[in-house]
């Protein structure tokens, strides 16, 4: 017969400043689908905003803001 033990493991997951994070805007217009790309910086997802609304009169885009997680087990 097979017996298996479980335990509660404590665990924590936290940013991993050295994974970046990513900013990205979607224009969500119906048949657009033009989009800013990964950038590093805020700013340049939202400018692409300002860019593209100003080129087609699109104002309504999803933002994603992107990073990186560790998960290690608490001692």
């Amino acid at each position: 017969m097979v017996r298996s033990v479980m335990r509660f493991v404590p665990h924590t997951i936290r940013h991993v400043p050295d994974g970046g994070v990513t900013f990205e805007a979607f224009c969500i217009t119906s048949g657009c689908g033009e989009e800013s790309g990964p950038q590093e910086e805020q700013e340049a997802a939202q400018q692409w905003c300002l860019r593209h609304t100003g080129r087609t009169g699109h104002d309504l885009f999803r933002r994603v803001v992107t990073d990186h997680a560790r998960v290690t087990r608490e001692e």
